[in-house]
């Protein structure tokens, strides 16, 4: 990562040649400082997905009127689906958690230490658990109980929440309720899950007990986009550790906690980075 302010460019379009030389170009006849650029060609889509990050104060405008001249001059003509941040704005995160503590620590402890350069505007919870642990940290907690009779209501409210606080992503650190498809078309691309295993083995409850019965040689979690449809979302994030027969489902469980925070908050870090693009279900993410 770059000491000095940078922009931070994605974009993808339907593949064609002299695509690099439009958008860098553009970049270089307006004195733009390339320091980063990552570039893919899916042939299986057509599509072309490119991430480049500009050295802001080599460009003689702000970030607004770059926009609106990539958009008419270079966007527009290349069909391109393209979004442009600023480094200098952090990030508002929000984290959804209910009663399993290891990935909100994680994240905190991250936060912390400046490992996730964000903003934490709160913490919402469907138990008052860690209010605490949360309130410790000096970030505001909001018990938010959902019941069979009040789902509606309560993702209304974590609705209401998210826009207040100005968010810009939702963390599910291991939140344990099924979020409305309302929710979830209304924040797509822009809420954040770890599942306890590379989907969609293992669904449902007691995971590390299923693959102990199945035998099981590596487990893994996975960190995706949450959509409507359930652990189906976009995945931006895998990892694996192996295990054997002396393992216990009790130790499966510690390993799947030590590798479920390490992806989330590896998956967290792509997405915030605007590493991570998505055309459909697929995503290409630029490491």
């Amino acid at each position: 990562m770059h000491r000095d302010r940078f922009y931070t460019l994605t974009a993808s379009c339907p593949d064609q040649v002299g695509i690099i030389a439009r958008v860098s170009g553009f970049i270089a006849q307006n004195g733009g400082w390339i320091l980063e650029s990552s570039f893919h060609a899916d042939a299986l889509t057509g599509r072309y997905f490119m991430r480049i990050e500009i050295k802001a104060d080599s460009l003689p405008f702000l970030l607004a009127e770059f926009r609106e001249r990539f958009r008419s001059e270079v966007a527009e003509p290349l069909s391109m689906t393209w979004t442009i941040n600023d480094s200098a704005i952090k990030k508002r995160v929000v984290v959804l958690v209910s009663r399993q503590e290891h990935c909100l620590y994680d994240l905190l402890a991250r936060w912390q230490a400046k490992e996730l350069d964000i903003e934490i505007p709160c913490v919402i919870s469907n138990h008052d658990t860690f209010r605490g642990f949360v309130e410790w940290h000096g970030i505001p907690f909001i018990h938010v109980p959902v019941t069979p009779d009040n789902k509606q209501a309560a993702y209304a409210e974590i609705a209401r929440i998210f826009d207040d606080v100005r968010a810009d992503t939702m963390v599910l650190a291991r939140y344990m309720q099924i979020l409305s498809p309302e929710l979830c078309d209304a924040l797509a691309g822009r809420i954040i899950n770890i599942h306890h295993s590379f989907l969609p083995s293992f669904a449902g409850a007691k995971p590390y007990h299923q693959a102990y019965t199945r035998g099981v040689k590596l487990i893994g979690a996975t960190c995706h986009y949450v959509t409507s449809e359930l652990d189906a979302g976009p995945i931006i994030e895998q990892d694996v550790i192996r295990i054997d027969h002396s393992d216990s489902p009790e130790d499966m469980v510690r390993y799947g906690k030590d590798i479920e925070k390490t992806v989330l908050a590896r998956g967290l870090r792509y997405h915030l980075e605007d590493r991570v693009l998505v055309h459909g279900n697929k995503t290409v993410v630029f490491r």
